[in-house]
């Protein structure tokens, strides 16, 4: 009985999903695909230079036309999708993995433990996060996955307050009461119980953290910083072609609009999810 009704409870509001929901998630999906798929579909080489072709507006051949070496940027924006998705997927997902552990060990024991966690994080959070990125990249001139680390990094502080919350008002409820008259162990109740019932919320935030995370990586790519020179980084893209403006506009507006269309699909679908958890354990 349990099970049916878990299974009604997910059916019914998945039918009424708005048009919206839908076309994210195809849109989330056919991205997922291209980062498998992207190489192997890519009409040109995306390093391939043709100083004859030099930003020629789209063509037949060249279907978001060429850009200022005369690489094809449909063939670049394809093999892109993967940095495009493995670096915030990493950021998003290191974040929150680090922010569990310490987020519920800060709500559930309080104390001081829970003040030096928060002191630590209050002073993170007062840190300008993408300055700090800039400078740490900057300096140590580490590369994309160096600016992978440096916003994981950074967006625990947030996720951490986040994460207390929730536990804090899971610590009060019935369950976590008798869990510790059973003797259960304080470990189980944390990481067992307790992370259980906040799955909802971390839906929700790891799929912020991941569209934060695709704009913050674009910008430091569009700054010179993460993706290396020649790279095909969707980030990169932007700087690059921004020359090519007036003559092949869609070099630019392309890798634009797939950043902006990746970061609100991917919030929906997330924001959709966690409601949809939160519905079932109701």
């Amino acid at each position: 009985m349990g099970t049916e009704m878990l299974q009604t409870g997910l059916r019914r509001p998945t039918r009424n999903q708005p048009w919206t929901v839908w076309f994210a998630a195809g849109f989330v999906i056919l991205t997922v695909l291209m980062v498998f798929l992207g190489p192997l579909l890519a009409p040109y080489d995306p390093s391939a230079q043709n100083l004859l072709n030099v930003g020629k507006p789209p063509s037949a051949e060249h279907w978001l036309g060429t850009d200022g070496l005369g690489r094809d940027v449909l063939s670049r924006i394809l093999v892109g999708t993967s940095s495009a998705v493995l670096g915030p997927a990493a950021v998003a997902l290191g974040a929150m993995c680090i922010s569990v552990v310490i987020g519920i060990t800060s709500g559930y024991m309080g104390g001081r433990v829970d003040a030096v966690i928060m002191r630590a994080v209050d002073f993170l959070m007062a840190l300008p996060s993408m300055l700090v990125a800039i400078v740490v990249v900057g300096i140590l001139a580490g590369g994309y996955w160096a600016a992978v680390a440096t916003l994981a990094f950074l967006y625990v502080s947030h996720d951490v307050r986040i994460v207390r919350g929730v536990t804090l008002e899971q610590r009060g409820l019935a369950y976590v009461s008798a869990a510790r008259v059973l003797g259960i162990p304080r470990r189980t109740i944390m990481f067992g119980h307790i992370f259980r019932n906040i799955r909802p919320f971390l839906f929700s935030y790891v799929s912020l953290d991941f569209s934060y995370s695709l704009v913050a990586l674009a910008g430091l790519a569009y700054l010179g910083l993460g993706a290396a020179p020649g790279t095909p980084e969707w980030g990169r893209m932007l700087a690059e072609n921004q020359a090519l403006m007036f003559t092949n506009s869609a070099s630019m507006l392309a890798p634009a609009v797939l950043i902006g269309l990746l970061a609100v699909s991917v919030t929906l679908i997330g924001d959709r999810i966690g409601g949809e958890i939160s519905k079932a354990m109701v």
